[in-house]
């Protein structure tokens, strides 16, 4: 916290001499999220640190939890400060899908790293996404069980929530298309606190291969309980496995073997700018970032761009937005007319003696691979 109040004060007193331009941060950091938003929330405020030269910028955090009300609410707040050139907006679906009708009426773009697919299949033109869609993800998810393993025989363990039904509905979709059979399927809630039964029945359900599409608590209670029944099938897990903060819940032999897509992994290294952003994210906040604060951090990073180019209303940054594309640390961004804007996926994979994992593969240009 003492972190983070520093970098809030780096920012406030960089810009005071200014007329700062507002830049409001709506994400999840208390409930069953908030893993996943606080590097969402990291990520964004790192980017404002490091806002371009002359350029006043603010950014005031507010915890939407997980109810979609609470973001209505923070969004309407932060509206009655006075005007806002874009947000960045909750990664949880159900609060993105709660905010969209609104940012319409105001015109007002919503920045998110959300991964339900919906969000952007509804026509609205004031979200953009910076993360890999389910319908993205999930195809490399399952292209990696089919053509690097092998496997035809699929069983799939998800969340209730509308990002687990996303994942499902695109696995499914992509399984049917390479072939492959779903011969087990079934949704947990979020505070089932027991996966065994669920993962026993997989297990058995003559599968040769299991796919996890779960928030960041449940995946490692997941990974834990599958190396505790010693469940020898192969692992692939949805993009919360990559976290940090989530394979520092579990010992480096619980991981062994298991795999997990992703939009990136920073610690994983790679890059001389992907080395800065890890040195700068463990300076400011002393933890080690992950993919979500990274997209989170490089569609900010668009944005500022935007607003030093004089963008002010958010019609203007919308336009930008839209016709723009931005070459951030973990890829190129641009986008495809709908507002999704990250169009690659990496598989991951963890060899037992750290958590670190090694980037395994990369699928690049999956838009028209994954189109039903």
């Amino acid at each position: 916290m003492r972190r983070l109040a520093l970098l809030m004060l780096v920012v406030a007193g960089a810009t005071a001499a200014a007329d700062p331009v507002r830049l409001p941060i709506l994400v999840p950091v208390t409930g069953f999220l908030s893993l996943e938003g606080t590097s969402q929330r990291n990520g964004a405020l790192l980017a404002l640190q490091q806002a371009p030269a002359g350029l006043a910028v603010t950014g005031e955090v507010v915890d939407t939890a997980t109810a979609p009300e609470n973001a209505v609410n923070a969004l309407l707040r932060v509206l009655d400060g006075g005007p806002v050139p874009a947000v960045v907006a909750s990664m949880l679906g159900t609060q993105m899908l709660a905010l969209m009708p609104m940012a319409a009426d105001e015109k007002l773009p919503l920045l998110t790293v959300s991964g339900t697919a919906s969000l952007t299949e509804k026509g609205n033109p004031w979200v953009f996404r910076f993360f890999p869609s389910d319908r993205l993800a999930k195809e490399a998810h399952v292209r990696y069980a089919v053509e690097q393993l092998g496997k035809r025989k699929l069983a799939l363990v998800y969340q209730t929530t509308a990002y687990g039904q996303s994942g499902a509905t695109y696995i499914a979709a992509s399984a049917k298309r390479h072939g492959a059979d779903l011969v087990f399927s079934e949704g947990i809630d979020t505070d089932v606190k027991d996966l065994a039964p669920i993962l026993k029945r997989a297990s058995t359900s003559g599968a040769d291969a299991l796919l996890l599409h779960l928030h960041a608590g449940p995946t490692a209670l997941a990974i834990r309980q599958i190396a505790a029944l010693g469940i020898a099938l192969p692992v692939i897990a949805g993009s919360a496995l990559h976290q940090p903060a989530t394979a520092a819940l579990l010992d480096p032999k619980e991981l062994k073997g298991i795999c997990a897509e992703s939009a990136a992994s920073p610690v994983s290294g790679g890059s001389p700018r992907m080395t800065k952003f890890l040195a700068d994210y463990r300076a400011a906040f002393g933890a080690d970032p992950d993919a979500y604060a990274l997209a989170q951090y490089d569609g900010t990073e668009m944005l500022l761009d935007v607003l030093a180019q004089g963008a002010r209303t958010g019609e203007a940054v919308r336009a930008a937005l839209a016709s723009k594309s931005w070459d951030g640390i973990a890829m190129r961004y641009a986008s495809d007319g709908h507002g999704d804007m990250a169009h690659s996926v990496v598989i991951l994979c963890y060899d037992g003696v750290t958590r670190i994992p090694q980037i395994v593969r990369r699928y690049d240009g999956l838009d028209v691979a994954a189109a039903d």
